[in-house]
């Protein structure tokens, strides 16, 4: 038995309630963009999760005679327009488009309905809804070690250097997540790439209270050539370390007056795949950090 996954890209309502569900069975996905131009594999049952398009509509209704079973999955109340006063319009305007105006086409098809929970079953028992139990979503997650670049706007330059070596971490190591501060261009520049987790700017009073909770492995403060950057200090130094992370400088004259290399940190060349390399055995080498950390708590105390 295999299943086609419509879905509006990953998403917390497949991953609690679907996949679980249909962890036995050969399973591929669709996003709700993008229709097939191919016909469905005879007997492939179809489940729409949340959403639904016309197109999609057409497609099932002329592949109707391949598919198996048809499915519409719902965690929230989709189809009671009633119940979405007090959404914000554009949410509410969504649901309608994708969800609620096809109910009776649902029912025509005589699709099944899927909900997460027994006040939704009660609701809409006449359509005899199967109620799905969510699980974990998070038994394949490794558990993940941060490195991170807190430089502000005038730093857009560094950022940007920074671009393709969090893209190669990243890709090499999947228990990497790396994180940032910036806006929206900063934002839509790594939006491309998997665990990263862009901050807003904040207050300085916030930033001290974010920089010493736990969790972060590896900071970065690279530091490109030019006359603004030559009045910078090492005040990165001290953010990384009551991160309680080992920092990765750039070998500038910046970071040489506080950073022994392989003692308190790193001192590297503006190489980029120098850094990657850093960043990956420093991230694979507990006892190494350590040893480090250790120094530049001796050295401040």
């Amino acid at each position: 038995m295999s299943w086609l996954i419509v879905e509006q890209g990953r998403n917390p309502s497949s991953d609690y309630f679907i996949r679980p569900c249909l962890a036995e069975f050969e399973v591929r996905t669709s996003h709700l963009a993008s229709v097939p131009a191919e016909a469905p594999a005879a007997g492939m049952n179809l489940i729409f999760v949340r959403y639904l398009t016309p197109q999609w509509r057409q497609w099932v209704e002329k592949n109707c005679a391949s598919l198996g079973r048809l499915v519409f999955f719902m965690d929230d109340d989709l189809f009671d327009l009633s119940a979405h006063q007090g959404l914000p319009l554009r949410y509410r305007w969504k649901l309608y488009r994708l969800a609620t105006r096809h109910k009776a086409w649902l029912r025509r098809m005589d699709a099944e309905l899927w909900v997460s929970t027994q006040w939704l079953a009660d609701k809409y028992a006449d359509w005899q809804p199967c109620v799905m139990e969510p699980q974990s979503p998070y038994t394949d997650c490794l558990p993940q070690k941060t490195f991170f670049y807190h430089g502000s706007a005038s730093h857009m330059q560094e950022i940007r250097w920074l671009l393709p070596v969090v893209e190669e971490v990243l890709q090499r190591d999947s228990s990497f997540s790396f994180e940032l501060i910036g806006n929206a261009e900063i934002r839509k520049l790594f939006s491309h790439l998997p665990r990263v987790h862009v901050l807003q700017p904040m207050s300085w009073t916030a930033y001290k209270a974010l920089v010493s909770r736990p969790g972060r492995t590896v900071g970065l403060a690279p530091l490109l050539s030019g006359s603004f950057n030559q009045a910078r200090s090492a005040t990165k130094f001290h953010d990384i370390t009551q991160a309680g992370a080992v920092g990765i400088y750039a070998d500038h004259p910046v970071y040489r007056s506080i950073v022994q290399h392989e003692q308190n940190g790193l001192l590297l060349p503006m190489e980029p795949s120098a850094w990657v390399e850093a960043i990956l055995d420093l991230g694979d080498n507990a006892g190494r950090r350590q040893s480090m950390l250790t120094h530049v708590r001796k050295g401040m105390s």
